[in-house]
């Protein structure tokens, strides 16, 4: 008589998490398969940056203007006003537009991906692609989670561009602050490897939104409701990991590339 293995809290939780991560490695694996579904991901790619591109870019503004203004002040406070310019650059590029990026990647595309997979499993062609021979991860998966990364990429630019002017209007108008001291700061504290890890962010943050979504999509739970359900899971999940991953990554990043002048 046989009897079943040892169940604890949470077990649930750590199946979910190894087949998201299973996912994310048959989706790695898949991007080298041929044949590459070029059509699908060009149309992926223009659908996720419709949808984004207008409310990234007004996300981005007050941003810019927030950090720009706290920062004025802090710096007024402590008597450098000069580095109000390095200080809000800094903080737009390596935090809030990476963030920015994938916030509303995964709220607008990533929810967006979720339901379109979700209605597709529930009407089982997900099934009947399996059955005959072809791969919903290489069909499907792929040029979604491809165009998720590619459009966080080009709108992370967008997003770092628009919060950095943001900063300087709100600096230079609101708080009465010196244009040629704010744009010469710059050179100060900031270098070319914070634009980098800016991007490597994006990149990483869109890859997570794509899985995230394909994940919960293909496994939806009691019918059309749970596609909603699914949808609602997919976002929060997907918040919640972008948070974490930017701490390791911000934390490798201090440690690894020293700081300008030092």
């Amino acid at each position: 008589m046989t009897q079943a293995g040892p169940s604890f809290p949470g077990a649930g939780a750590l199946r979910e998490t190894g087949r998201m991560f299973a996912l994310g490695l048959d989706t790695t694996r898949a991007v080298f398969k041929r044949p590459f579904q070029v059509r699908e991901f060009i149309q992926q790619c223009w659908f996720i940056a419709s949808v984004t591109i207008l409310p990234t870019a007004l996300v981005a503004i007050p941003f810019g203007a927030v950090i720009a203004l706290q920062l004025g002040s802090l710096t007024r406070q402590l008597g450098a006003q000069s580095f109000t310019g390095a200080a809000s650059v800094l903080a737009v590029i390596q935090q809030a537009s990476p963030i920015v990026t994938a916030l509303l990647i995964a709220g607008a595309g990533g929810s967006a991906i979720c339901a379109d997979l979700g209605s597709r499993k529930i009407r089982d062609e997900i099934d009947a692609m399996e059955v005959l021979g072809v791969s919903p991860i290489q069909r499907l998966v792929v040029p979604r989670v491809l165009a998720a990364m590619l459009v966080a990429l080009l709108l992370n630019g967008m997003v770092s561009v628009v919060g950095v002017l943001g900063g300087y209007f709100f600096n230079v108008i609101l708080q009465d602050g010196t244009p040629g001291a704010y744009l010469a700061s710059f050179s100060a504290l900031a270098q070319l490897p914070d634009l980098w890890i800016s991007e490597l962010k994006a990149v990483i943050f869109g890859f997570i939104a794509g899985i995230v979504a394909a994940y919960r999509g293909l496994n939806p739970k009691g019918g059309p409701k749970g596609v909603g359900d699914a949808v609602n899971q997919a976002v929060v999940i997907t918040f919640l990991l972008l948070f974490f991953v930017n701490f390791v990554l911000t934390t490798l990043y201090l440690q690894l590339v020293p700081a300008k002048g030092m």
